[in-house]
């Protein structure tokens, strides 16, 4: 006999913030825009730092990141629905109801911004890995969107936790009663799960800062940390399989992971001791004025001072 979660937690949230069908806004909506925005003031305070780059270019480059996140989002969202939207080719604009795929609002939003920093001439590089970080931020806030719309359906469990939906509008609530003949079934929450994952990997992104190259390393273990926490969290959720029980999350995180851990055993190294501190008196592998030529005699000054003041105490 299956044990009865002690820790059962209800959700009982109107996924909507105001009105219904057609003009509703969505908490997951909103949110997502609240996590959007606080990710673009992130980068920006951090890109101050540095005087490569200028924070201007940080809100621009955003903008066209937005623009891509969102048709990516959608794109992965309605592709992985095409059997409720191919009746409903109306609704496929109909954002703000909700309805995003993350897989594509991150890559879609990373090939946007990239293509943006790179025909403008800026360290693409450097603004991935200002981004890495807050990104893993924002999913997290656009999760807490997910729990009070209920989007995500999971496997029912017997831990001494789970969590069950009672709004009559939730979509989980909908969804647990076609899976699981229960409207109020006790299930995994998936999302929470991946949020923990999430605030792990933050913590990781800043231990690491700085000390990888070449620029845009850590956004590639962003990429590759997400992709590993995403696959292996999937499994629990609900959704439309394609083959060998893989759904379209598991098929994504794949090809990003064979991408960035590619990109990681090829290209990237630990940075010395002498390039983190040239790193932060503003030198760059790839900035305006720091020519090779040019670190090489700021590394011999150092090291000519260094000895004069070992001559001077001997």
């Amino acid at each position: 006999m299956p044990n009865i979660p002690i820790a059962a937690i209800e959700i009982p949230f109107d996924p909507n913030i105001t009105g219904g069908g057609s003009v509703a806004l969505s908490w997951h909506g909103f949110l997502s825009f609240v996590a959007v925005a606080v990710a673009v003031w992130l980068v920006a305070r951090t890109a101050r730092r540095d005087p490569t780059i200028h924070p201007d270019m940080v809100y621009n480059t955003a903008i066209w990141g937005i623009v891509g996140g969102i048709i990516g989002a959608r794109i992965v969202h309605v592709a992985d629905n095409w059997d409720l939207y191919g009746n409903n080719l109306d609704q496929i604009v109909a954002v703000w109801e909700g309805g995003i795929g993350l897989w594509g609002g991150i890559l879609g939003g990373w090939l946007g911004g990239i293509t943006y920093a790179y025909f403008t001439k800026y360290p693409v590089g450097k603004l991935m890995d200002l981004a890495a970080a807050p990104l893993l931020l924002a999913q997290t806030i656009g999760r807490i969107g997910d729990i009070i719309n209920g989007e995500h359906i999971s496997h029912t469990t017997d831990l001494p936790f789970a969590w069950y939906f009672t709004h009559p509008d939730s979509p989980a609530r909908v969804g647990n009663l076609r899976e699981h003949n229960l409207a109020s079934a006790e299930t995994h929450p998936a999302v929470v799960y991946e949020m923990i994952w999430n605030i792990v990997g933050l913590f990781i992104l800043h231990k690491l800062r700085g000390r990888l190259k070449p620029h845009g390393s850590i956004f590639m273990v962003y990429l590759a940390y997400y992709a590993l926490g995403r696959f292996m969290i999937q499994f629990i959720r609900i959704d439309k399989t394609y083959f060998a029980h893989l759904q379209e999350a598991h098929l994504i995180a794949i090809g990003v992971m064979v991408i960035a851990v590619t990109f990681i055993v090829m290209k990237v190294r630990w940075r010395t001791a002498d390039e983190i501190a040239e790193e932060a008196t503003g030198g760059s592998d790839d900035g305006p004025g720091s020519s090779p030529g040019r670190r090489r005699r700021e590394r011999a000054e150092r090291r000519a001072r260094a000895q004069a003041n070992e001559d001077s105490q001997a």
